[in-house]
């Protein structure tokens, strides 16, 4: 009996990619935040606003000259900051919604490290305490990354219980042994910290504004994040368990320490946005610090497209929306929760075509391979692979 062996041709399917979809899903968050200012514009009408004057007056307050350009950035630097720990977190398929008691912890320890060390230089005392901050906001996103990895206690639960240990931890610390000495010498009591020294002011970058170097520094860490995801195999890996848990674990990926580690970043990354809203803007801390960023950065990493470079402009547009928003009150005498409906709208809006971008691009994959298969299974062999077939199927005798 001899053996024949058999090479068939193999059938490699080419992909074809519909530039249509592409273009489609590119500016699906756009039509999304075009479709909320539709609705908030039929919201003005019933307030008996005129909706073109309020939308002039927001994006010509944000963008219609150099004030507005510069706080719209300046808005973006807490923003991006966060969207960038959202990023690797949601790279890991995890969720942190933790972003507004992590700014809190890190601004707590930028305050306190920055009075407590106020005699070191600015070289020095600046880098400092940004790394300071930054540790304290991940030790505040370890402690949920810990009990998921641990106890599978869901992180999205963790991290909002987290928010509120913070938000007390700080209200307690600003009426009492953080409390403005100044404050309480002339009776006003105000929550806020001592004045910071001058030496951890972040220098400005353009005189009479509030643009400050943290914004370069968000910035370029954008670029590190992104050569950090995808140049480096613990980027590499982070993602790998994201995408599929169950392939990471087969190839010998620890699972659980990759997403504590993701967890651990974004806490980093909002606890330096902390940091710098006190040394950048305030110099002093706030009650109400957060300023809601640390929300509102999820929906600016979501627009982004979960790419750190993608939050870049994302976390701008967002930044200008708040600073817009601001000035479109004032000038068509709108209610408050008018702009934080319009915004909520617009975060609704963005989550919601991403989320239906997504199914429909799951729904589009699943078709396409349902209609290879089938034609696949249509198509006759080649002649060749017939002739193949059929000559190993004859028994061969000696």
């Amino acid at each position: 009996m001899r053996s024949t062996l058999v090479v068939l041709p193999s059938r490699v399917r080419k992909l074809h990619l519909n530039w249509g979809d592409v273009a489609f899903s590119a500016l699906l968050p756009t039509l999304a935040v075009l479709a909320a200012l539709i609705i908030g514009a039929v919201m003005l009408a019933l307030l008996r606003a005129n909706p073109l004057d309020a939308y002039a007056a927001m994006f010509g307050g944000a963008l219609g000259d150099v004030s507005g350009l510069t706080q719209s950035a300046v808005k973006a630097t807490p923003l991006l900051l966060v969207g960038l720990g959202i990023v690797i977190a949601f790279r890991a398929n995890v969720i942190n919604i933790g972003g507004e008691g992590q700014i809190i912890v890190g601004a707590l320890m930028g305050t306190w490290f920055s009075l407590a060390f106020r005699t070191w230089p600015g070289w020095l005392l600046i880098p400092a305490t940004m790394i300071m901050g930054f540790l304290a906001g991940a030790a505040w996103g370890f402690v949920p990354g810990l009990l998921k990895a641990r106890l599978g206690v869901n992180e999205i639960l963790s991290t909002v219980m987290m928010n509120a240990i913070a938000l007390q931890l700080m209200n307690y610390l600003l009426r009492g042994p953080m409390i403005d000495p100044a404050g309480v010498k002339a009776g006003t009591f105000l929550a806020q910290s001592e004045r910071l020294p001058e030496s951890v002011w972040l220098p400005r970058l353009v005189p009479q504004t509030l643009l400050h170097t943290g914004a370069i520094v968000a910035v370029v860490l954008a670029v590190a994040v992104y050569i950090f995801l995808w140049r480096t195999t613990i980027g590499y890996r982070i993602r790998v368990v994201g995408l599929n848990p169950d392939a990471a674990r087969y190839a010998g990926i620890r699972v659980p320490i990759y997403q504590v580690l993701s967890l651990t970043l974004a806490g980093g990354f909002a606890g330096l946005a902390g940091v710098v809203e006190v040394i950048g803007v305030h110099h002093r801390l706030l009650e109400g610090i957060t300023s809601g960023y640390g929300f509102t950065g999820i929906v600016a990493a979501l627009f982004g497209g979960l790419h750190p470079l993608g939050a870049i402009p994302a976390s701008f547009l967002f930044g200008s929306l708040l600073v817009g928003a601001d000035k479109m009150q004032r000038a068509v005498q709108v209610p408050s929760a008018l702009i934080d409906t319009l915004l909520g709208m617009i975060v609704l809006f963005v989550v919601g075509s991403g989320l239906w971008s997504r199914r429909r691009a799951a729904r589009r994959a699943i078709e396409t391979e349902d209609v290879a298969e089938t034609q696949s299974d249509q198509t006759p062999p080649p002649d060749g692979e017939r002739m193949s077939v059929a000559s190993a199927a004859e028994p061969s005798h000696d």
